[in-house]
């Protein structure tokens, strides 16, 4: 996959068949959209071209906006549409001046005097240009007069409910782990730098990997007990997770640890991928230390039947 970071860069190619867009999570919706894009590509011999964008736009509209959460870092996404099989990516720096640009300008400026746009497609109610003004109806209208085609792709369903960022990201709020990998079709997964903790894990007889997260906009599940696979140094583990204030022990502040089984390295400063495979239980305050040993240990037991299965 080829990547461009400004649409001067772009080369003149045969056939452009591009879609444009977010795409936070590559989703099943996203890939829907990136899989007719491919069909097209090869019936037509010409190449995929997907036009997305960083910042975020909400992260330039709206900078004071803390709450603002993304499945995926800028490389995560990157990684993802590269396995998609995308041929050429853009990603254009989003700032305010580009977010005046109207929807006509944006057709003329960057799908048809940069891409050369010959086949577009878009996902079901997608908008464009200043204040979101552009739509599907607005390119049909364009479309003959610049000399593209335009089609638009339906909402995927997973269980008759339609796929979008917002329910996943909903989905993982709320500790959703099965409905969130359902419509992301791969474990959700966060990327971390192990660091010093309190080592109470280990003291309870079960040490854990105390991760920092360096991207602030992650979005990291819900408080509680989680069943997850650990990807370290090219190896994959199984294990369980635990993201909260362990009140227990009275802890003040969240916290994101995992216990990797059959794992006895120190790790401090490398970096562990964790694949959220299922939602174990709440966290809670115990009423001793036992308590919480004996609870630990049927987490462990529970995990290893849902990741051995």
């Amino acid at each position: 996959m080829k990547i461009f970071t400004s649409i001067a860069d772009f080369p003149i190619i045969i056939v452009p068949v591009v879609t444009t867009g977010t795409f936070d999570g590559v989703h099943l919706g996203h890939l829907k959209i990136i899989n007719r894009l491919k069909e097209i590509a090869t019936k037509e011999k010409g190449e995929t071209v997907l036009l997305t964008f960083f910042p975020h736009p909400r992260m330039v509209l709206f900078p004071d906006d803390n709450d603002l959460k993304l499945l995926l870092t800028q490389d995560e996404k990157i990684q993802l549409l590269e396995k998609a099989g995308i041929d050429n990516l853009i990603v254009l720096p989003f700032t305010k001046e580009f977010s005046r640009l109207s929807s006509i300008d944006f057709v003329r400026s960057i799908l048809v005097d940069g891409i050369h746009t010959k086949k577009l497609v878009i996902g079901y109610n997608h908008h464009f240009g200043r204040n979101r003004e552009g739509s599907f109806e607005h390119l049909k209208e364009f479309g003959p007069l610049y000399g593209f085609d335009v089609e638009e792709i339906p909402a995927k369903d997973v269980e008759n409910s339609e796929v979008s960022s917002t329910k996943i990201r909903k989905a993982l709020q709320k500790g959703d782990i099965r409905k969130a990998n359902e419509y992301l079709g791969f474990p959700y997964f966060i990327t971390g730098k192990v660091v010093q903790g309190k080592q109470l894990g280990r003291t309870l007889g079960y040490p854990t990997a105390n991760l920092e997260i360096s991207d602030k906009h992650k979005l990291i599940p819900a408080d509680g007990i989680y069943a997850v696979e650990i990807l370290h140094a090219k190896k994959m583990y199984k294990g369980m997770m635990s993201i909260g204030k362990n009140p227990t022990v009275g802890g003040t502040s969240r916290t994101i640890e995992v216990n990797i089984f059959n794992f006895d390295s120190s790790i401090y400063g490398e970096e562990l991928v964790i694949y959220f495979k299922e939602f174990l239980r709440d966290e809670k305050k115990f009423s001793d230390l036992d308590s919480l040993i004996k609870q630990i240990g049927l987490d462990k037991e529970h995990s290893l039947k849902i990741l051995n299965s």
